[in-house]
């Protein structure tokens, strides 16, 4: 019974991310070359980031590193500036994906990646399912729009 209700869980965290993480109705190709990442972009050759570690649905153990990729976008440290088609990471860990208008927010839940890298250890609780999201954002913090995103769920061992 135990196995049924994570099952579903997992399904319905999936199903939820996969809606917020969405760049709009919107289906042109401009749209898709800038979109909101995943893997299926990534293997097409359409701009966009993933998170190549952990694989979704893993279980895991913390401390767990994360690694993304990106296509199309070039990471470089916050330190130099604003330039189009680069920026760095953030982690966004069991919230929503911020206001992309704004600066990521700095906290618990808002994990910058500033200096330029594209891997981060980072702890969970343990026992608990966890949603990961990488968000790609300008030199100023600020995420493109549409949301260059990806996102896994995890269960921590």
């Amino acid at each position: 019974m135990k196995y049924f209700v994570r099952l579903g869980s997992v399904f319905l965290m999936v199903l939820l991310v996969g809606c917020a993480s969405q760049g709009g109705g919107d289906s042109s190709a401009s749209n898709k070359a800038e979109g909101s990442g995943g893997e299926a972009q990534m293997k097409s050759g359409i701009a966009g980031v993933i998170i190549s570690k952990p694989a979704p649905m893993s279980d895991v153990t913390s401390p767990l590193e994360v690694c993304m990729e990106t296509t199309g976008y070039t990471v470089e440290p916050a330190k130099n500036g604003v330039n189009e088609g680069k920026g760095h990471h953030h982690l966004i860990i069991d919230a929503d994906l911020p206001d992309l208008s704004q600066p990521v927010p700095k906290d618990a839940q808002h994990i910058h990646m500033g200096d330029g890298s594209t891997c981060k250890t980072i702890e969970l609780s343990k026992g608990k399912m966890h949603t990961i999201q990488a968000l790609f954002a300008r030199g100023n913090h600020i995420p493109y729009d549409p949301a260059v995103t990806s996102s896994v769920v995890v269960f921590v061992k």
